[in-house]
């Protein structure tokens, strides 16, 4: 059985904290469209990298970035009172192309099922 690191544990926290935060606390209509799909913490817990996903393309991935940019300040305060730790991590947010490589890599076998038929 694998034992999950301290910095895990907390990026799980923080993960569930802030989906719950855009989902029912915020009023920034840019920060509706996003999904948290990722935390990642540092070691000594005082970074935490947050991947989000969006739909709507380039100009919306935009606008949720500039949005949580502008929300920075008010996600730290709230996580800080909800996880009780020494250090609040500084929060960076980073897009998730993952969805959007999916979405491509499944593009491309539909398109060469298409062009060698049903039969190959």
């Amino acid at each position: 059985m694998r034992t999950f690191s301290r910095a895990e544990r907390v990026g799980g926290q923080v993960r569930r904290l802030l989906s719950e935060i855009l989902q029912r606390r915020t009023k920034d209509p840019r920060l509706k469209a996003a999904t948290i799909s990722g935390v990642t913490m540092s070691r000594d817990l005082r970074t935490a990298r947050i991947y989000f996903t969006t739909s709507g393309g380039e100009k919306n991935r935009e606008a949720v970035l500039e949005g949580f940019q502008s929300a920075r300040g008010h996600l730290k305060r709230t996580l800080a009172a909800e996880l009780g730790l020494r250090y609040m991590p500084d929060l960076s947010f980073h897009y998730d192309g993952s969805l959007d490589y999916g979405e491509n890599i499944d593009r491309l076998l539909k398109s060469i099922q298409a062009e060698n038929g049903p039969d190959h």
